[in-house]
């Protein structure tokens, strides 16, 4: 499998001779205003360009797993841009429903026993966030993505570490692990994503595994930054094991 960070969220996921978009964000720099209550207010999102062009991100894409729908997830350029046939996996029918008003044909609802392509994708449980803020955040899922010819990868999605995270390792053993980890959060409320000690947690989880850390300073409601994330993993000695990307980067496994 190769598996390429484009930004923020957003993922280019070859598996099983298939290519998998995940969470596209694909709006030039500054397009958007920055998310309330949260740091660098004078700020417009997204806060990076994108390491390639659209045409490029979107080329041979078989399929795109839409974790939830915030903006910073599916926003109004990838509901332009993408194929309107394209196949397009939601978590439930009330986002398929807003992503076929958006004109999309091919929509389908994950499930813990989706098949697509002989690819076998679960739908995993996520927390948006802790307490009260979950109200706000709305629901999230995640997807692990299992064939007979490719290692098992878990694409954890928009949560913070908690038992149900800790679940989806256990049952599925995943040997590759894609969180997102910026601890974004507001100014009342929490971390609403990953923060270095839920990404630490995983890896306690699945120490053979090898951790991808997405979604990191692309919004403005980023707290960790990966110089941060990078000297934590180096003064716990799991700098090998748990990988902070670039925008643009990609990993064979």
């Amino acid at each position: 499998m190769n598996i390429k960070q484009i930004r923020n969220a957003t993922l280019v996921v070859e598996y099983a001779g298939k290519k998998f978009l995940i969470d596209p964000m694909l709006a030039e720099k500054g397009t958007y205003p920055p998310f309330p209550n949260s740091l660098r207010q004078d700020q417009f999102n997204p806060l990076v360009s994108l390491p390639t062009s659209i045409e490029k991100i979107i080329h041979d894409i078989d399929a795109v797993i839409v974790t939830h729908l915030h903006l910073d997830h599916f926003d109004d350029v990838a509901k332009k841009v993408l194929p309107k046939d394209i196949k397009m996996f939601v978590q439930n029918e009330e986002d398929a429903t807003e992503v076929r008003n958006a004109g999309f044909q091919n929509v389908e609802v994950l499930q813990e026993d989706t098949v697509f392509e002989g690819i076998q994708l679960v739908k995993t449980k996520g927390e948006h966030g802790r307490g009260d803020i979950l109200k706000l955040a709305g629901l999230v899922c995640g997807v692990v993505f299992k064939h007979s010819n490719e290692k098992t990868l878990y694409v954890a999605g928009d949560t913070v570490w908690y038992e149900a995270v800790q679940k989806v390792i256990d049952t599925n053993k995943p040997e590759i692990i894609a969180v997102n980890g910026g601890n974004n959060q507001f100014f009342e409320g929490g971390s609403l994503i990953m923060g270095k000690e839920d990404i630490y947690e995983v890896y306690k989880s699945a120490p053979n595994a090898q951790i991808i850390v997405s979604h990191m300073e692309a919004v403005n409601h980023w707290t960790l930054s990966k110089n941060e994330l990078k000297s934590f993993l180096d003064e716990n000695r799991i700098s090998s094991t748990v990988l902070v990307p670039d925008d643009g980067e990609s990993y064979t496994f």
